[in-house]
Parts: C-alpha cells; sequence; structure tokens
C-alpha cells in the first residue's frame, strides 16, 4: 500500500460519523463516567486504571525503517526497526478495528509553546479518558487555531487492539511504532496514557534538532529578574520538588525546546507521579488535582471517593495529569529567554559525589552524556545494594537521534550564552546507603539558590581528586565540611574505594560513545 493510499484510509476514518473532535473537558468527563472507563473522585479528577501495563513499554517500541530517515537514527535496543511492511499491515488494522466503533475522541491541537516552532498534531483515542489525558497534557488551540489546523502528526492509541506476534512482526501484543514519513504513531495493546505523551516527545526530539532546536528531557523555571533555570534529573533525584520555587515561575515540568530565541515547553500540561502524594509536601501538585484532572492507578476509596496516594497495590508508578494552568506562579505562554543555570541532579547513594560543583563546557557535555544516578537496594527485585544507573542526556529511552547530537548541541549552547552548569547530587553523605545519611533538603535548596543567584559564578573551588570536579569552598547556608564528601565518611579508605569505583563505572559506561571529540571524555570525566 502506498503512502497516499494510507494517508486517504485516515481521512475516511476521521470524516466517519462516530467521530467526536475537540470535546470540551465536561463532555470528555461525562463520556469517560457513560462509557464506565473511569469514577469521580471527591475533588472532580476521573481515577482510571490502566490494566497490566502501569508503565511505559520501551521492548515494545519501534521505528519504521525508511528511506528518509534510516541513515539518522541511532538504530539499538531503544530505537528498535521495524519494516514499512509491517507497520503497513498493523496500520491498517488498527484503522479498520476503530472505524467499527460506536466512538472515537480525537484531539487536535499542538506541540511546542513557541508559535515559530510547534508541531499541530491531532490524537485520535480509543479511550475518552484517554482523550482527556491527551486534552489537558498537550497544548489546546484557540476556537480560531482549530478552523485552520491542519495535523502535521497523528498518534492513533487502540489500547485494546492487541497485535498476534506470529502474524504481525511484534514481540507482543503491545507496539509503539513511529513512522517518520508518513507522520504517524501507531499505539496498541496498552492502556497506559503516558505512551501517548512519551511518542510525541519522541518526534519532537527527532524534528526540532532538524531546526537547529535543543530538544531536551528537563524542568523549567524563570526567576524575578528574567534568569532562566534548567533542571535536569532522572527519577528520584528532586527534579520537580526543587524546580518548584514559590520565588519563582514555573514554565514546564518535563519537556523543553531551545531555540534561538530562548526556551519554550513542548507540553500544556504536567503528568505528576503521586505516589504518597501530600498537600504539605507538594501542594501545586496536590492542590491541581481537581476536575478535569486525570488519576492513573490510584486507589480510590469507593464509599468516599477520596485518593489514598500511599496505597501502591496497582503500581509505584501512580500518575496524575493535569493542564500547566491549575499550577500556580507560571510563565504564560509557556515561553522565555536563554538559560543563564543549568542543574543536573543526581542522587548517588554511593555517598562519594560532591554535593554541589561547578562544570566546564566539557564535564557539563560529559555529564550530560552520563546521565547519571542511582537505584536504591529495595526499590526493585533483586537489588540489593545501590546500583550505577545511566540514561544518555537524562533521557535515553526518547531519544531517535546520536545522543552526542544533542550534546553538541548543548556544548554550544552554553559557550553562546555563557551559561553556568551545576552538578547537584542530593543523594548520600557520610557513607553510601545504609551508612550514611541523604542530603539534607535545606542544604540542597541552599546550594541550588546559590547557584541560581550567581553567588557560586566566581567563588574560591577545590579540585575533586577522583572526579575532577571543582567544588565551591562555600556555599552560604551550608557548613563547609558538608561540601567535601570525603570530609563527610569515617572511614576515608572506605570512601576512596568507593569513589574509585563509581568513577571506573562512569569511564566504562562512557565507551559506548564513539565519534565524539575526545576532549569531552579527556577533560570532562574522571581524573583517576
Amino acid at each position: 500500500m502506498s503512502t497516499v493510499d494510507v494517508t486517504n484510509k485516515l481521512a475516511v476514518l476521521l470524516h466517519q460519523s462516530n467521530i467526536r473532535e475537540n470535546l470540551s473537558v465536561p463532555q470528555l468527563v461525562e463520556k469517560t463516567l457513560a462509557r464506565k472507563e473511569g469514577v469521580l473522585t471527591l475533588t472532580g479528577a476521573v481515577a482510571t486504571t490502566t490494566g497490566k501495563y502501569t508503565g511505559r513499554s520501551p521492548k515494545d517500541k519501534y521505528i519504521v525503517e525508511e528511506p528518509s530517515t534510516k541513515a539518522k537514527i541511532d538504530w539499538g535496543a531503544v530505537n528498535q526497526p521495524i519494516s514499512e511492511d509491517v507497520f503497513e499491515k498493523l496500520y491498517n488494522k488498527v484503522l479498520d478495528y476503530l472505524m467499527a466503533k460506536d466512538e472515537i475522541f480525537v484531539f487536535k491541537g499542538f506541540a511546542g509553546a513557541d508559535p515559530k516552532y510547534r508541531l499541530p498534531i491531532q490524537v485520535i483515542n480509543e479511550f475518552a479518558w484517554h482523550n482527556l489525558f491527551t486534552h489537558q497534557l498537550f497544548i489546546r488551540p484557540t476556537e480560531e487555531e482549530l478552523q485552520t489546523h491542519k495535523a502535521e502528526f497523528t498518534v492513533i492509541s487502540a489500547p485494546s487492539f492487541k497485535a498476534d506476534p506470529a502474524v504481525d512482526g511484534t514481540k507482543s501484543e503491545t507496539f509503539i511504532i513511529i513512522s517518520f514519513e508518513r507522520r504517524v504513531v501507531l499505539i496498541g495493546g496498552t492502556e497506559y496514557a503516558g505512551e501517548i505523551k512519551k511518542s510525541i516527545f519522541s518526534v519532537m526530539n527527532y524534528l526540532l534538532p532538524e531546526q537547529d532546536i535543543l530538544s531536551m528531557h528537563c524542568s523549567a523555571n524563570v526567576g524575578q529578574e528574567g534568569d532562566v533555570a534548567l533542571f535536569f534529573g532522572l527519577s528520584g533525584t528532586g527534579k520537580t520538588t526543587l524546580s518548584a520555587d514559590p520565588k519563582r515561575r514555573l514554565i514546564g515540568d518535563d519537556e523543553h525546546g531551545w531555540s534561538n530565541n530562548g526556551v519554550f515547553n513542548i507540553e500544556g500540561g504536567c503528568y505528576a507521579k503521586c505516589i504518597n502524594l501530600s498537600r504539605e509536601k507538594e501542594p501545586q501538585i496536590f492542590d491541581a488535582i481537581r476536575f478535569g484532572a486525570v488519576l492513573e492507578n490510584v486507589i480510590v476509596d469507593e464509599n468516599t471517593r477520596i485518593p489514598n496516594y500511599d496505597d501502591a497495590t496497582l503500581t509505584e508508578n501512580t500518575r496524575a495529569a493535569y493542564p500547566i494552568q491549575s499550577i500556580d506562579n507560571i510563565v504564560e505562554p509557556s515561553i522565555a529567554g536563554h538559560p543563564t543555570t543549568i542543574i543536573f541532579l543526581t542522587a548517588d547513594a554511593f555517598g562519594v559525589l560532591p554535593p554541589i560543583s561547578k562544570l566546564t563546557k566539557e564535564q557539563a557535555m560529559y555529564h550530560f552524556l552520563s546521565g547519571y544516578t542511582s537505584k536504591l537496594a529495595g526499590t526493585e527485585r533483586g537489588i540489593t545494594s545501590p546500583q550505577a544507573t545511566f540514561s544518555t542526556c537524562f533521557g535515553a529511552p526518547f531519544l531517535p537521534l546520536p545522543a552526542t547530537r544533542y550534546a553538541e548541541m548543548l556544548g554550544k549552547k552554553i559557550d553562546e550564552h555563557n551559561v553556568q552548569v551545576f552538578l547537584v547530587n542530593t543523594g548520600w553523605t557520610g557513607g553510601e546507603y545504609g551508612v550514611g545519611n541523604r542530603m539534607k533538603l535545606q542544604y540542597t535548596r541552599a546550594m541550588v539558590q546559590a547557584a541560581l543567584e550567581g553567588e557560586l559564578n566566581n567563588v574560591e573551588t577545590v579540585k575533586d581528586p577522583i572526579f575532577g570536579l571543582e567544588i565551591p569552598a562555600h556555599v552560604p547556608g551550608v557548613p563547609d565540611e558538608v561540601l567535601q564528601p570525603k570530609n563527610t565518611w569515617a572511614d576515608q579508605a572506605a570512601y576512596e574505594q568507593k569513589a574509585k569505583a563509581l568513577a571506573e563505572k562512569f569511564r566504562e559506561n562512557f565507551k559506548k560513545f564513539t565519534n565524539i571529540d575526545p576532549n569531552i571524555e579527556k577533560l570532562g570525566g574522571p581524573i583517576v
């Protein structure tokens, strides 16, 4: 089947009488409840469950191997190739499946808050609650914009359609397939709504660098003087907590682009983890979960309809989706100038990285490519001691292009805009996990505040002899001895052993990068 035929079939679907296009939030809530896809909670949020898949399915994610993109994609375990023939057969099956449904829900909107670079998208959903999720997560069009909207990328999500691996050429019943030539994402066999969000992020991570825009998996905020900060960090490093600052306005919590004009949010909403959520710890997120918000896999009391955020019966990965306008103190539209400060967050459970250090451009590129944090004992079955985890560019699962492409763009922008970059360890001090203690949040906040306010730009530093990092000798509000990790350990020989072991893990991980400026490894990595 040709591309023209594929496009025509999609057009036929979109003109059927079963299409419900750009319904309002109240309409989508009503549809969700009427179709018994979810229940209403006390605050007016819709609570849903996602069945057997309570997270992403990375082993079931593919990119179609096509002539125009084949040489650009970084093929491997993350970007698995699938043939055009397999895609087209599945595509036709899914469209036939959706054409037979009583109702199909379509959202037309945008990815990218900057009108100059935004991508017009449409998302076709089998479930009403998935369309509500989509409505809240992406950028909603005005009535005027909707009249002239022409989608340049389409997501088709049919969770109840399950592939037959023996017939359909997939690994399981689940599939997430991106075709860059056909401008289509095809999702089936999973009800986890995060696949919709992250598929568009993967698309933007391909399209934006082609326009000389750095796409980034980070949060961003702006201070009262217009100073912009970016926060990169994997799960558990404190990205959400530290970027939510009452003195600074939120640009976005997860995905951004950095153009020649500045930074912009790729999304129009937030997809927050809510395990152990409380108003005391995270009031902004807690209060954002109101009418129109979507709760995923949160246990709700049958009688009171009060969510129990401490209950991980279904998964630790409980989520809440809501529009960014549900958060106070935001930038609207979600656009700001060039960053003055970048914070890389890591939770080092080995307790050997400094709580804060200044990075050169080469060190910034090295740690950006490394994307280090650590998993703790007990977080996954079989993990009995801290495990080093590396996720390239702090977002490896969503990068279609070679990682060095993103790192080189970052290095160029650091140079162009004289950006100050810091590595902040929110993990352990005085010993590894089980021996030492977690870094006090008040100290981390003080260090981040000092970095954002420029107080560390010209301070005296001490070079770490193992990692080569420049550690500030003094930070307001933080005891000097806390800044030097070795000094916090009772057994300094044990510190040396752990630090050198982690440095070796960094070096071993970095071997996977080829065709890279040797100065990044030589000047950016551990020195022992």
